[in-house]
């Protein structure tokens, strides 16, 4: 341990003076306290190293799952989820092919597929730092697919696990490992959040720091234990319970104070990794090396863009997001390890995993960088049509993102046949293997022990039979009349109950199936069925809603809250998601930057810094603390961390962020508006308006309105954030945004002046 930490501490600060991944620096230590490396002691006692690196990979997932959240692969979106999904596909079947004509068997194979399913998150996190691109609308999307890609690696890694063990290739065997994976998930889920959040809330204020750690430590521990008994690996239990905890109010501090333990395990893990690097056989492998980088360099920026390009993004910004995801990240020797202990991949695999990374590592940033001029080729080769229907096809994608109303209906039935379905197959197996196998050594009559489990596990069951047969769908979409047509007359409609009847029935038969014979099901098991929900139908229904309200109020406690303490900021999110969808077509959105704890322009008023002139942008906004201070005029100052919402280009924030990461003090406030007193209006000037042939400056538009004009269309030209010394012309189409109220009020006074469009 002494060798292993002090030797990881050495190499960590040379690695952090060097500015590289402190993954690397880690796996190198560990070659230096290897036994390729004779200079130094070498680590004699494997089997201890052995478990505490086990314990290291547990901790690692546990704090990834406490990062993830369910529900953050909800709100990741279709661009991230179809741009991981195609990425993760072919460049598995790449290196699945690469693996086959190297000569590799076929677990080798399927091993090198599962490395090379996932990208650094440290690495690109690191990347977009030193270069400053956080904030860019493609990094989100860059964002939102590591989320996607490491839950995908989570699913990947069991069933290479399953397979290894089993030596089970067919196509039956992995799909059954499928929905017996997916059953848990869910079954864990659910169960979890109606039971974890409940006792957290109950017990939190004697929850200091050392209980905190003693129990999400056991509860990561003891979900380790419950997967492995079922049959998956202990990575998948740690990060099943990591997500579970995302989901209560004490996660923030969990993460906290879990941290210490996760960096000491989890450096050991990576030290162990390094100390398996044989610098003869990277030499000896050298081509496969080789080959496996261009793979991962050419493949994952080429499917990257592709699978980016298909879910809607603009060609420039699919050509960045290629160039951030083309590495291999910690979950290729997370995967290596795992097939190495259970000795069923070649060791050949850890060196080439090792090489790959490290010279990926060291190209990301340079791809990143070149992707701009490396768009401008590729729009210059291409022919101009294909550029012209991929832009198109970009923008009518972005603009049709409102569901149908078959859509919601579609959800909805799923949600209720999914989540009801998983709690009746659950109580039938419990049932089966636990309180039947009680009741036949306590009641020898077969018929009084039949009647007994069959109304035990009815009464149990019901509110989940009931939502599945019985439970009433409301789904809104503005019109009750059509909504209730479409439900229960139309075809769709008609469809939709028999389907849910049917699988009802279907389900009502393997819960009896699980629970007696076939002559007891039909002669006791269906009348008591029958009766029960008939008796109790509306007990039954409260008692189900009592559950339903209960698990969604766990749910969106932690959202909740949040919502309650940042009001304000949601709300600011929200109209800045709004503003988006506007501005699209203008290649145009709103973000937020932060200034620091000093900076060259502090104090300053915004008509000192004239950024509007000096970059055509606008400030719609400035966050100070827990105030916001909308449409601020030029009056206003910049403060130290302040958070000053900006609409522009791409270019044009870009260019203005340079001048928030430079270094340079203080005052003060501004006008009361309210978010949901702001509005984005369209409207087109009249030949008889007062402000046609007046400067924006001297029209008095925002004293009238009580905002600023964002943007204006002329002669199908667009003019974003336009100068105070533009002119405004009778049939300009103007984007005004400002105070509703005085915007509301003007349009009512001066009737003919504007006309909406």
């Amino acid at each position: 341990m002494a060798l292993i930490l002090l030797v990881g501490a050495l190499v960590t600060i040379l690695f952090k003076r060097i500015k590289q991944p402190l993954v690397l620096g880690y796996i190198i230590a560990g070659f230096l306290v290897g036994p390729h490396f004779n200079y130094l002691p070498n680590i004699v006692d494997h089997e201890n190293i052995d478990t505490f690196a086990e314990i290291g990979v547990i901790m690692l997932l546990f704090s990834l799952g406490l990062e993830f959240s369910f529900k953050k692969l909800v709100k990741v979106g279709g661009a991230a989820s179809i741009t991981a999904l195609v990425e993760i596909v072919f460049v598995g079947l790449g290196g699945y092919l690469t693996g086959y004509l190297l000569g590799w068997n076929q677990l080798d194979s399927l091993f090198l597929a599962g490395m090379l399913a996932s990208s650094s998150t440290t690495i690109i996190l690191k990347a977009f730092d030193e270069l400053g691109l956080k904030s860019r609308q493609f990094a989100k999307v860059v964002f939102g697919v590591l989320v996607v890609e490491d839950i995908i690696v989570i699913l990947l890694m069991v069933l290479l696990s399953t397979i290894a063990v089993t030596q089970q290739f067919q196509g039956s065997e992995i799909l059954f490992t499928i929905l017996k994976l997916g059953f848990f998930l869910v079954l864990w889920f659910l169960v979890g959040i109606y039971l974890l959040p409940a006792f957290i809330k109950k017990t939190k204020k004697w929850m200091d720091e050392e209980t905190v750690v003693i129990l999400s430590v056991g509860l990561c521990f003891g979900m380790v234990l419950l997967a492995t008994q079922v049959g998956f690996s202990a990575e998948l239990g740690a990060f099943v319970m990591g997500s579970l905890i995302a989901e209560t109010v004490l996660a923030e501090k969990i993460e906290h104070v879990t941290l210490p333990i996760k960096q000491l395990f989890g450096t050991i893990f990576f030290v162990s990794v390094g100390m398996m690097i044989d610098p003869q056989a990277m030499y000896t492998y050298a081509f496969p090396i080789i080959a496996v980088t261009v793979l991962t360099l050419f493949g994952k920026f080429f499917f990257s863009a592709l699978g980016a390009l298909v879910s809607g993004q603009p060609l420039k910004q699919a050509i960045q997001i290629g160039s951030s995801m083309a590495q291999i990240g910690e979950f290729a020797f997370i995967v290596a390890a795992l097939g190495l202990s259970l000795g069923v991949i070649s060791e050949f695999l850890f060196p080439i995993a090792v090489g790959v990374s490290a010279i990926t590592t060291f190209t990301t940033p340079y791809l990143i960088k070149l992707s701009e001029p490396l768009y401008n080729a590729i729009v210059n080769i291409l022919p101009a049509k294909w550029v012209a229907r991929l832009d198109a096809y970009a923008a009518e994608t972005q603009q049709n993102k409102h569901n149908p109303l078959w859509k919601k209906m579609l959800r909805a039935y799923y949600g209720i046949l999914a989540i009801n379905s998983i709690m009746l197959v659950a109580i039938a197996l419990l049932f089966k293997y636990a309180a039947i196998p009680f009741f036949e050594s306590q009641i020898h009559q077969e018929l009084w022990r039949n009647v007994i489990s069959i109304s035990a596990a009815t009464l149990l069951a019901s509110p989940f039979l009931w939502a599945i047969l019985i439970k009433r769908i409301n789904v809104k979409d503005g019109d009750d009349a059509v909504t209730s047509y479409y439900l229960n007359y139309s075809l769709a409609g008609i469809s939709l109950h028999a389907i849910r009847f049917l699988v009802g029935i279907f389900l009502i038969g393997f819960f009896i199936d699980q629970l007696t014979t076939t002559r007891y099901a039909l002669v006791v098991a269906v009348p008591i069925i029958v009766a029960l929900l008939w008796l109790f139908s509306e007990k039954v229904q409260k008692i189900h809603q009592r559950i339903a309200q209960q698990f969604m109020s766990n749910l969106n406690e932690r959202e909740r809250l949040a919502y309650l303490q940042n009001k304000g900021a949601i709300e600011l999110q929200q109209k800045n998601e709004e503003a988006k969808r506007h501005f699209q077509d203008w290649d145009a959105y709103v973000t937020e930057l932060e200034t620091g704890d000093t900076f060259q322009f502090a104090g300053m008023t915004l008509s000192e810094l004239g950024w509007k002139q000096r970059y055509g942008i606008a400030v719609v906004y400035i966050r100070r603390n827990e105030r916001i201070i909308h449409l601020p005029n030029g009056k206003q100052r910049i403060l130290p961390h302040d958070k000053v919402g900006i609409l522009g280009t791409e270019g044009q924030i870009s260019e203005l962020k340079l001048l928030f990461d430079q270094p340079g003090t203080q005052t003060d406030e501004g006008d009361d508006i309210d978010v949901n007193d702001i509005q984005l209006t369209k409207m087109r000037v009249t030949e008889t308006n007062p402000y046609a042939g007046k400067t924006i400056k001297t029209s008095g538009i925002r004293k009238d309105l009580g905002g600023y004009i964002a943007g204006i269309e002329r002669d199908a030209k667009r003019i974003l954030n336009p100068s105070s010394s533009e002119t405004i012309r009778a049939n300009d189409i103007v984007w005004l945004v400002g105070n509703t109220h005085k915007i509301n009020a003007y349009l009512k006074n001066h009737q003919g002046e504007f006309l909406e469009v």
